[in-house]
Formats: structure tokens, C-alpha cells, sequence
């Protein structure tokens, strides 16, 4: 029986469900992981084999039934298939089976395995939901679904307080970009009468029927669209919440931040390109310029490991949206599929760090943190195979000669270059802010190398016990090392051109190519990383450090721009001092004349009571009593006795005789 590429995708999707389902059945009973592992492998291997293999630069597939229907308007439910949609769920599959590799040794121990296990496939399963999605509804379905997914692997312990802050901060900051997205969806339906991406983009899709009256509407979705992404990829200055989600354990923070929930973003942008005019593009660029930069420049002063390479994950999603914003796509994804990779292998080596640095606060007694770059040193001693791999996920970071990141961040600048010199003047910022950004990219990532790995070892401890991580955390360590290098992406390792996930998206450029850069600047960029690492070595191996710790620049960019201070006063502590101020008006003004005509009413209502039981009821029960006690008079003088009737009578005779006699 055959079945069908995009069923085989479906499966792909299915698969981490199970997982989820059968764990949360099972509770505490699931603590190996194996389902979860098992769940994911054979997705990767389902996905690589028998849908990427079918679908890149073959065919797009597309199958979907009726979901809904609303009046005449028939809502789908399906999955597309084309190179992008492939090559996302790829990435997503190939980097989540060695974190979750890497996860059976790192998390071995910990109370609340089963949950983790749990979260990380309902998370997989969301992203590789969204990927696939053929609608935009879907989409915005699977993009809630990570959210949640991730809130709940931020806060995974929750014991902690600064835990539960992230997670909470991280859902709140996203509900701002997806109520952007939501409306992005509004506006597309009111236009279109659809959802379905084929029947908008497609080619004979509803996006070229537009008129000129339209041009607003399409301007203001493409920008509600880009706040959905600014969230969820964290650009400025929505990017706060992806510095403090370190809280969550590490190889949760390499599937974040590699290709999972951070990229979500982008993709989202791919995906509805043909939507954006030149202003929705400008402002694209922009934002994801500003946000290239300010986050270079936090990195560059950051002691916790885990938030040097969080900036630095803030940093390339901006060049990502540069991408985006100046037309080049195809390059931001390419530097998205590259970035999966050695920011993954950053991360799990930050956790192996880490792990061997926790390990020493319990037998020596010590109280330190273990994620401080200032209280390590030298580990390349005791760490040597952690410490090449992390060098060549820093030189892949920085853009080094024979990496993957050197032919994707070539891509995006040489492109941002052109893009400028096309439009001219203050065009030209842009692209000669992301070469200092590379700069300092290097600088940074250079910082934090030579100051684990390099000079003597910090603490004041004699005999560190200090070893190399296991091999279940080695192996796909490895693995994600070798894909950091430039041939699993292209057999040239000198020029961009012949990789061939570029060949695979067939975009054209609105600028003309000049070819002088694809030389200059490579040459500019790799001298200017050298340059930086000859200074950092100076500076922190060989501590010759020139500058004043309480310098303002560098406290500036520790405390991250103060940007989390100025959230906080204005709309933490603005919104709390508006919530009391009408809580004070609530139950001083609203509440006191409430019971202010309350009381007035009681008031009347008692008076009326008086009057009622006094007045009314004293003169209906006067008239009642006197009636009564005549009718009482008559029924003694008609008792049946036929003397007293005659008595009665005499008597009134004799009376009226006695007043005629005295008249």
C-alpha cells in the first residue's frame, strides 16, 4: 500500500503526540525517556527519508479535508509541502533528537523527569505542527500550542522563584506579538475570504487581485504579522523575555533557542513574504538592525554563560529579519538552518560547563554560581574535547572561514550591502551596522572561551574535581559539531552561492550583485575577528585588561540597557498603581455611593414600614375592630330567643317614648 508523502508528514507530527499522551497516562512510571526518544527518532528518520528526500527540489504536495464551516465559508485543515515547509521540519526533528540525546544524561536525577520528558514532546509536537500547517489559522493554532509549551519547559522549576518569573514574563511578552499575529489573520481573511496559503500565494493565487485601495490593509497586516515574529524571535525591544527563559534547564534553552520557538518567527515571515510592501520591509530591517546591535552590545559585558549566548541568539534573529527586511529570504533561513546548528552545540556545551560546575558546590562546600564565567578558568585542562567543540560552534558563531555560519552570514551581509548601495544614503546604516555587529559577535563569543577555557582555573578551590561530560552527552555534541562545518551545507567553503538550501527557494533579488564584496568583505570581517580575538586574549588570558569594571558603558550593557528597569516602572509598576488607583475608586466612590443609596433606601424603606404598620395598618385595623365589635353587638340581639327579641323592643319603645316625653 503507498501511502502518501504528506501522510508520512502527518506521522512525523503524530509521533511526539503519542509520546506526550502516553507519558502523561503514565505519570512518574515514565522517567527513562525512551518514549520520548523513541518518538523523535523516528520522526527524524521519517522525515529525512520519506518526506525531505520527496519533496526538496521535487514536487510541493498539498492535502487537506473540511474542518469547519461557517454560513459559505469552508474552513480546511491540511499539510503543505515545499522546500520550506520541508526544510523547517527537518531542522526541527534533526536538532531535537540529540537534545533529547543529551538530555538522558543531563537531567539523570531530577525529581520531575517525567514532566520533562512529557513537556519536550508536547513542544516538538508544536513546532513540527507549524511547520506543515497549509492555513494561517493552523498556524496561529501550533504557535500558541509552542507558547505554551514552552512556559511550561521555562518554568520547569517551578521551585524556584526567578524560574516561575521567566515563564510568566516569556507568556506575557508573546501574547503581546500574538495578538498582532491574530489581527494579521483578521485583516488577510477580510480581504481574501480565506486562510488557505495556497489559495493566497499560490500562483494563481488572490494576492495579485488586489487593488491599489487594499495597499493600507496589506501594510497594516504585514506589520501585524511582524509583531507576532517580534515576539515570538524576540526583537527589540519584545526581546526581554529570552534572556531571563535560561531559568529553564539547559537543553531546554539549546532547543529554544536553536531552531524551535525562536525561528518560529521567521519562518513565519518566509511564509507570508509576498505579503509585505516596501514599508512593512523597511521597518523589518530596521527593527532587526536595532536589535542585531543592542543585543551585541549586551553580550559584550554578561558573566552568565547561559545569557552571553541567549543575546547572542537575539542578535543573529536580527540579521535573520535583516534578511527578511532587505528581500533575502532565502538567505535568512539559510542562516537559520545554519544557526540550528552550532547555537544548539553552544548551548549543550554551556550545559556540560555548567553540569561540572555545579558538581563542585556540594563536596567543597562552596557557595558560588556555577553559570558565572568569572568563577571558571582553564577548563580546557579538564574538558578538552568540550572545549574544541565549543571553539568551533564560536568560530562558526563569528563567521569564520570553513564554517556554515561563515557562508550564511556572508549571505545576509554581502546581500544587506547591495541592498544599500542600491537604495543609497542612510540605506547604507544598515549594512555597516551589521559588520560591526560580526566584530563584535567575535569579540564576545571570543570573551567567553578564553575565560572558561583558558587562564587558571578561578575558584579558590585546590583540587577541583573536574571531568569530561559523558558520551551520551559527548555524542551529539559531535555530531552538531561536524554539521557546524561548511560541507554539510555546501561543497565551496568560499562563497555562498553553491549551497544548496539557497538553490532550493529560487529568489530574486530587487538589487544587482557586485561582486567585489563577496571578496572584500570576507577578508575585512575575518581579519577584523582575529583582530578581536588577539585583543580578548590580551585582555582576559593574559590579564591586561585596560579598562575600569565600574565603567559606565560596560554597566550599561550588563544590566541590558536597563530596558528590564524601564519595564518594570512603567508598565509593571505603572499598571499596578492604575489597577490600585481603580481599586481605590472601586470601593471608595463606586462602592461608597452604592452603599450610600443603600443606606438612603433603608432608610425610606423603614419610614415606609412605620407608615404602613402605623398609619395605614392602625386605621384599616380601627375601622376592622369597631366593625367587629358592632357586628359583635348585633349577633348578641339575634340569638333566636323570643324574648329577648321582645325585651329589645320594649325597651326601645320605653326609649322613644321617654324622648318624646322630655322633647
Amino acid at each position: 500500500m503507498n501511502i502518501s508523502t504528506p501522510s508520512v508528514s502527518l506521522l512525523v507530527v503524530i509521533l511526539p503526540f503519542l509520546a506526550f499522551l502516553i507519558q502523561a497516562m503514565l505519570g512518574r512510571r515514565s522517567q527513562s525517556g525512551i518514549i520520548s526518544l523513541v518518538a523523535i527518532g523516528l520522526s527524524t528518520v521519517l522525515c529525512a527519508l520519506f518526506v525531505f528526500a520527496e519533496v526538496w527540489q521535487v514536487q510541493p504536495q498539498h492535502e487537506s479535508v473540511e474542518w469547519f464551516r461557517i454560513g459559505n465559508h469552508s474552513f480546511q485543515i491540511g499539510v503543505l509541502l515545499n522546500n520550506l515547509t520541508v526544510l523547517m521540519q527537518l531542522i526541527v526533528c534533526v536538532i531535537a533528537l540529540p537534545v533529547h540525546i543529551y538530555s538522558k544524561a543531563y537531567m539523570k536525577g531530577d525529581p520531575g523527569i517525567h514532566r520533562y520528558w512529557m513537556y519536550l514532546s508536547l513542544f516538538c509536537f508544536a513546532m513540527l505542527g507549524l511547520t506543515i500547517a497549509d492555513n494561517l489559522l493552523m498556524m496561529y493554532i501550533f504557535w500558541e500550542l509552542v507558547g505554551f509549551a514552552s512556559y511550561l519547559l521555562i518554568g520547569f522549576w517551578f521551585t524556584k522563584e526567578s524560574a516561575v518569573q521567566a515563564n510568566k514574563k516569556a507568556f506575557i511578552i508573546n501574547r503581546i506579538g500574538d495578538l498582532g499575529f491574530l489581527l494579521g489573520i483578521a485583516t488577510v481573511y477580510s480581504q481574501f475570504g480565506t486562510l488557505n496559503l495556497i489559495d493566497i500565494f499560490g500562483k494563481e493565487g488572490l494576492l495579485p487581485t488586489l487593488n491599489a485601495t487594499s495597499e493600507g490593509l496589506m501594510t497594516f497586516a504585514g506589520i501585524c504579522f511582524f509583531v507576532g515574529a517580534m515576539a515570538k524571535s524576540a526583537q527589540f525591544p519584545l526581546h526581554v523575555w529570552l534572556p531571563d527563559a535560561m531559568e529553564g534547564p539547559t537543553a531546554v534553552s539549546s532547543l529554544i533557542h536553536a531552531a524551535t520557538m525562536v525561528a518560529a518567527g521567521v519562518f513565519l515571515m518566509s511564509t507570508v513574504f509576498p505579503l509585505f510592501n516596501e514599508t512593512v520591509l523597511t521597518v523589518i530591517a530596521i527593527i532587526g538592525t536595532i536589535t542585531a546591535l543592542s543585543a551585541a552590545y549586551f553580550a559584550l559585558a554578561q558573566r552568565d554563560i547561559k545569557r552571553i549566548l541567549a543575546f547572542s541568539t537575539i542578535s543573529q534573529l536580527g540579521y535573520m529579519m535583516v534578511g527578511i527586511g532587505i528581500g533575502a529570504w532565502d538567505a535568512a533561513m539559510f542562516h537559520l538552518a545554519t544557526h540550528a546548528f552550532f547555537k544548539c552545540l553552544l548551548f549543550l556545551c554551556a550545559g556540560a560547563v555548567i553540569h561540572e560546575m555545579a558538581l563542585l558546590k556540594d563536596p567543597n562546600n562552596t557557595d558560588f554560581d556555577p553559570q558565572d564565567i568569572n568563577n571558571m578558568g582553564g577548563l580546557r585542562k579538564w574538558m578538552p574535547k568540550t572545549c574544541v567543540l565549543m571553539v568551533i560552534a564560536s568560530l562558526a558563531l563569528a563567521g569564520f572561514p570553513l564554517t556554515s555560519g561563515f557562508l550564511s552570514k556572508d549571505a545576509i551581509l554581502v546581500s544587506a550591502f547591495e541592498w544599500g548601495l542600491h537604495h543609497g544614503n542612510v540605506a547604507l546604516l544598515i549594512p555597516i551596522t551589521l559588520t560591526i555587529v560580526s566584530l563584535m559577535t567575535a569579540f564576545y563569543i571570543g570573551r567567553l572561551i578564553f575565560k572558561v577555557f583558558f587562564g587558571k582555573f578561578r575558584l579558590n578551590i585546590a583540587h577541583p574535581h573536574l571531568h569530561e561530560a559523558p558520551i551520551t552527552m559527548l555524542a551529539p555534541m559531535f555530531f552538531l559539531g561536524i554539521c557546524s562545518f561548511f560541507f554539510a551545507f555546501s561543497w565551496n567553503p568560499l562563497t555562498y552561492h553553491h549551497a544548496y538550501l539557497l538553490k532550493g527557494f529560487h529568489v530574486d533579488y530587487p538589487f544587482s550583485e557586485v561582486h567585489l564584496l563577496h571578496i572584500a568583505l570576507p577578508l575585512f570581517l575575518t581579519a577584523g575577528s582575529i583582530l578581536t580575538w588577539i585583543i580578548g586574549w590580551r585582555w582576559y588570558v593574559q590579564e591586561r585588561y585596560p579598562l575600569n569594571k565600574d565603567n559606565q558603558l560596560i554597566t550599561f550593557s550588563l544590566n541590558q540597557g536597563y530596558l528590564n528597569t524601564f519595564n518594570q516602572r512603567v508598565f509593571v509598576n505603572g499598571t499596578l498603581a492604575i489597577s490600585k488607583g481603580l481599586y481605590w475608586f472601586d470601593r471608595t466612590i463606586v462602592d461608597g455611593l452604592v452603599n450610600l443609596f443603600g443606606q438612603v433606601t433603608r432608610k425610606v424603606a423603614d419610614l415606609a414600614a412605620w407608615i404602613d404598620t402605623n398609619l395605614v395598618d392602625g386605621l384599616v385595623n380601627t375601622i376592622g375592630g369597631t366593625t367587629y365589635y358592632v357586628g359583635h353587638l348585633l349577633r348578641w340581639v339575634q340569638n333566636g330567643r323570643l324574648q329577648n327579641y321582645l325585651g329589645f323592643a320594649f325597651t326601645v319603645v320605653l326609649l322613644g317614648i321617654i324622648y318624646l316625653i322630655f322633647k
